[in-house]
């Protein structure tokens, strides 16, 4: 009796788990095919070359497409040395572990805050106390903020699968302390480093909230230290301005389409990277 309840119980635990995958699989791929039907018809090399221009009526998403390569970049310039070095600091170096533990705790409490409250703040510390006004510079910063747990957190994680044999063989070797972490530690953990990276450029693709506060929705055309230093508007914030304020869902699932393809795009190369650098410490 007792043998036959639990093979009851393992069934409906089975049963449970596939529906369960089952209906997460299906709703991934009904969005992603409902973005894809209703975007790629309206994507045109006109849409992706051209500015917009009022006069005529011409709707181009070049400008937003620039504005988000500026922000990604500008953001991955800050990000990725503090994110990266703050991990080292607290992994190889830091000898409290009360600090260590307040730092992480903090890291994980900053990746769970709404990022509208970014928005916020650096509207108010960026574009006001520091003066840089509405500009893209300023966007980029606030994700800097946003981005840095998640950098630190997954270099931290990858920092602490090189097994600790390697770090004393080094040593005995008459290896310092720096040398150590630059060609024993780091290289063996690159890939889970190179992989949050290109994870939190995902972010920064999708981020919006944020970045209507700082960086503005202007879809003017300008070179990288003119835009960064200038209002613009990222691919997010240009979906939202062309389905909320303008009325132009064509365009605005056109973007939407754009951006999952860059989504997968992004996802597909961790995967790769992550690959790639397995097979390498493997031979």
């Amino acid at each position: 009796m007792l043998n036959k309840k639990r093979r009851l119980y393992i069934g409906a635990m089975k049963a449970a788990m596939y529906i369960s995958t089952g209906l997460t699989a299906a709703l991934v791929i009904f969005l992603v095919a409902y973005v894809f039907i209703k975007g790629i018809p309206h994507i045109s090399w006109e849409l992706l070359s051209t500015k917009p221009s009022y006069i005529s009526g011409r709707i181009g998403i070049l400008p937003d497409i620039l504005n988000t390569l500026y922000i990604v970049l500008a953001t991955l310039v800050f990000v990725i040395p503090l994110g990266v070095g703050a991990a080292i600091y607290l992994t190889e170096y830091a000898k409290n572990k009360k600090l260590v533990g307040i730092i992480e705790y903090a890291a994980e409490t900053l990746s769970g805050i709404p990022s509208i409250i970014y928005g916020l703040v650096g509207m108010l510390f960026f574009c006001q106390f520091l003066g840089f006004k509405t500009s893209l510079l300023a966007g980029s910063l606030t994700l800097v903020i946003m981005n840095l747990p998640t950098v630190m957190r997954t270099t931290q994680e990858s920092l602490k699968t090189v097994p600790q044999s390697y770090r004393d063989g080094a040593f005995g070797l008459g290896a310092g302390k720096w040398r150590v972490i630059r060609t024993v530690v780091l290289p063996g953990c690159v890939d889970g480093v190179i992989t949050g990276c290109i994870l939190s450029i995902g972010r920064i693709l999708g981020e919006s909230a944020a970045l209507l506060f700082t960086a503005g929705f202007a879809h003017a055309l300008n070179g990288i230290f003119e835009g960064l230093t200038s209002p613009g508007a990222s691919l997010t914030v240009a979906l939202y301005v062309y389905a909320k304020e303008q009325g132009e869902f064509g365009v605005a699932f056109a973007i939407a389409a754009i951006l999952m393809i860059l989504t997968l795009l992004i996802n597909f190369s961790a995967t790769l990277v992550s690959r790639y650098f397995a097979k390498k410490r493997e031979l």
